[in-house]
């Protein structure tokens, strides 16, 4: 019996968009808290209240992270966010994988132009010990993830022809 377990936790970077919404939410803020201590008005200190809380809720929002669970032929996939809530995203049954590859691998090139639905599970580029891995799932799905090489040699040990690592 080939009964594996790997976790790895990926970070999402924050992008441009992602700064500018915290910049966009948080300047609101600031300025209800300045016109509050200008003017001493309720209305003010109720609004610097809401803006907070409202920013709060934007910044564990814009905090994100994956986790990858390997555990008997699936993959299980977890967003954290702000590190205080989970959410399970998705379950991958390794036996339905079609292909997966390294994101510059020559092995995708007939994969390609296929048009599925793509889920972004990564941080958004190669990391120093994970490289970016393409998924192409059960022929309508594609997941783009962030795997080290010792991950993705446990699934190569399940899925053989299904897995490369070039």
């Amino acid at each position: 019996m080939n009964e594996s377990y790997k976790e790895l936790l990926v970070k999402k970077e924050k992008g441009a968009k992602e700064v500018l919404i915290r910049i966009v939410c948080v300047i609101p803020t600031i300025l209800a808290g300045l016109f509050m201590l200008l003017t001493v008005n309720i209305i003010f200190f109720i609004a610097v209240i809401a803006l907070g809380v409202f920013d709060y809720f934007i910044f564990q929002w814009t905090d994100i992270e994956f986790e990858y669970l390997y555990l008997d032929k699936e993959i299980s996939v977890d967003k954290i966010m702000a590190k205080t809530r989970r959410k399970k995203l998705l379950t991958i049954d390794v036996n339905k994988i079609e292909i997966m590859a390294p994101e510059k691998s020559h092995q995708l090139d007939s994969y390609r132009n296929r048009q599925t639905k793509v889920t972004d599970l990564s941080a958004g580029h190669d990391l120093p010990d994970q490289k970016l891995y393409w998924v192409f799932y059960e022929g309508n799905q594609k997941f783009l993830m962030n795997l080290t090489e010792d991950f993705a040699k446990t699934i190569k040990g399940i899925a053989p022809r299904k897995v490369f690592m070039d």
